[in-house]
């Protein structure tokens, strides 16, 4: 990373394959890094938090060298920053952009906080319905349990 007196900017280094992930609210930097398990990742990796947006007022951003993610994991960072926009850089250029989503139904990726619910008793995976998107509320496909985005605890 350098500074540009001149223009006073951060100037860091451009990612010639990789990921950028943007747009992420601040609070939910370290959620992400954590759930892509990123403290692990040998890549080069940038990260910067609490800058400017004229979306958010503040966010944050992770831009990762030679990482492409699985929708699994979109679908993951969905859940904790639906904020979040994706761009898949190659050879110094971005070749897709997108806004993550929350999809309709969520399966196998978030846990049931029901004790009793068969998904922690029997290996049957997780299937969620949409209740809600602003604020976030999710509803257990199999026994009803609702949880609000503050108490999803992802797989």
């Amino acid at each position: 990373m350098t500074r540009d007196i001149k223009n006073e900017k951060m100037i860091v280094s451009a990612l010639k394959n990789g990921t950028v992930i943007d747009h992420i609210p601040p609070r939910n930097l370290f959620k992400v890094i954590a759930l892509l398990d990123l403290d692990q990742c040998t890549s080069q990796m940038t990260f910067g938090t609490n800058l400017n947006s004229k979306l958010l007022g503040k966010k944050a951003i992770i831009k990762i060298a030679d990482l492409f993610l699985e929708e699994k994991d979109i679908d993951k960072i969905a859940m904790i920053a639906p904020t979040a926009k994706l761009n898949i850089i190659k050879d110094y250029q971005v070749v897709e952009k997108r806004a993550l989503c929350i999809p309709d139904v969520v399966k196998g990726i978030v846990k049931c906080l029901n004790p009793k619910c068969i998904t922690n008793n029997e290996e049957v995976p997780t299937v969620f319905e949409v209740v809600e998107r602003h604020p976030l509320t999710l509803r257990c496909h199999y026994c009803e349990k609702t949880v609000g985005q503050e108490d999803i605890v992802l797989r």
